[in-house]
């Protein structure tokens, strides 16, 4: 009977001691009663593994949203990581395109396709031209415009044209009209077909103030398009670079997406600028000579706690930045 009253004092003893531990250890380290699912909600002092999945927003509280060709499949991303949906849901519906998506955002309407389109809070696009950049003032809204993805904007040519590289002074006189004939850089004794888009477009402003600028910032005057040489849309540029009679003189530009991943062909190859190739390695570190971006786009006076800073965040978010990486982007940092 003693022995057994001895055991049971030591159980109770060991009982009282590991609860005193316990005990202890709470009131000296933190430990969080929940986690919350939300990553933009969570403390800098939970060590927890991020989040990818939760819903960070609502069908009914997700911000009104528009983007340019490039960018809709990483704005769909966005919209069915962020509301937990899969691939297979609905992706985010009424889009227009880049100028259209700023003349929402700033004016609050557009039409396009001879369709009316309302406003719009948050757009992700190509950097704002000259003409989207007066709208704004005209209509004294001042726009907040950041990095959201790495982009390169790139030259291609196709596969039966031996030209690998061209010399970014060599692009700026083909397209200005001091150089007309493949030879010139090395190529096949053909006229050179340089294919341009329209005025506004994503690919135009960015071939305009990328690449269309001497040593002092200065704009270079580009040749006129003639009938031939004119493509409305992206899909049309590399087409013709593609398909065209005599493509093997062709010369066209576009986004380093849309040209490698969005929209490819065979028959077409991107060629090195500077002696440099665009990858997804050499737009990430830099090294590729045009780098650019695309941008989330809102009003400045947007409040901070709105639903569309929330997003913006959220794009730039570790989870965001990974979300773009899955659906082909380069992300920034």
């Amino acid at each position: 009977m003693k022995n057994v009253i001895t055991i049971l004092a030591v159980v109770l003893f060991m009982i009282l001691l590991v609860g005193a531990c316990f005990m202890a250890y709470k009131h000296f380290v933190k430990v969080p009663d929940a986690i919350v699912d939300n990553p933009l909600e969570q403390s800098g002092d939970v060590n927890e593994e991020l989040d990818l999945h939760s819903a960070l927003f609502t069908k009914e509280n997700f911000p009104k949203m528009d983007a340019s060709l490039a960018t809709q499949p990483l704005t769909d991303a966005f919209y069915q990581n962020f509301l937990g949906l899969t691939p297979a849901d609905d992706g985010y519906e009424g889009y227009t395109n880049t100028h259209w998506g700023y003349e929402r955002l700033i004016t609050g309407k557009t039409t396009f396709k001879e369709k009316d389109y309302a406003d719009r809070d948050i757009i992700v696009v190509t950097y704002p031209s000259e003409e989207e950049q007066k709208l704004a003032k005209d209509n004294n809204i001042e726009l907040d415009i950041t990095p959201v993805v790495n982009e390169g904007f790139v030259f291609f040519v196709n596969k039966e044209n031996p030209v690998n590289n061209l010399t970014l002074k060599q692009i700026q006189d083909i397209y200005s009209g001091k150089i007309t004939n493949w030879k010139e850089v090395g190529g096949l004794d053909e006229k050179i077909v340089p294919y341009q888009r329209p005025i506004n477009s994503g690919s135009q402003s960015g071939m305009l103030e990328l690449v269309m600028k001497d040593e002092n910032g200065n704009p270079i005057k580009m040749i006129e398009p003639t009938k031939e040489t004119f493509e409305e849309t992206m899909e049309g540029i590399i087409e013709a670079v593609a398909e065209y009679d005599n493509s093997r003189q062709a010369l066209g530009y576009s986004y380093y997406y849309y040209a490698n991943t969005m929209f490819t062909k065979d028959s077409i190859k991107l060629i090195s600028v500077d002696g440099v190739a665009p990858t997804n390695e050499t737009i990430k570190n830099n090294t590729y000579p045009i780098h650019t971006a695309y941008y989330i786009v809102t009003r400045k006076d947007e409040p901070k706690d709105s639903m569309v800073t929330k997003l913006k965040e959220a794009m730039l978010s570790e989870r965001g930045q990974i979300v773009a990486e899955n659906a082909g982007y380069v992300p920034v940092g």
